[in-house]
């Protein structure tokens, strides 16, 4: 399905801030559950050392992206301190608006890029 969209960001933890991280991303979580029924998948993954986090989501298209920005985003203010964005990666077709909330989002978390991977062929079971 070529209009799906796949988010994934990586940060690096700031030492001593990861149970309060925990914490946040799984209220985070919650919300993201409880007001976006249509987004398919929203995961959040620690490295071993506990000292990386990635955050996964897709969606069924660009729109459900940009709802997720509506409602996850002034929770975004909160991870200040607590993580540093280093990358954002956007697999599929997204439009300027919604990278530049991206690179908005990277920005507030840290010094990350925003790479954005356009959809070029293949197929989803969404």
């Amino acid at each position: 399905m070529a209009g799906s969209v796949v988010y994934v960001d990586h940060s690096e933890i700031v030492e001593g801030k990861v149970e309060e991280l925990k914490t946040a991303l799984r209220e985070l979580a919650e919300l993201v559950e409880a007001e976006e029924p249509g987004l398919v998948s929203y995961q959040v993954f620690l490295d071993e050392d506990e000292r990386h986090v990635s955050v996964l989501h897709v969606h069924h298209d660009a729109d459900s992206l940009a709802r997720h920005a509506a409602v996850a985003g002034p929770s975004f203010a909160s991870f200040v301190g607590l993580v540093e964005l280093r990358r954002i990666d956007l697999y599929g077709d997204v439009g300027p608006e919604l990278v530049e909330r991206m690179r908005d989002k990277a920005r507030l978390l840290g010094t990350g890029t925003v790479e954005v991977h356009p959809f070029h062929a293949g197929f989803a079971r969404l």
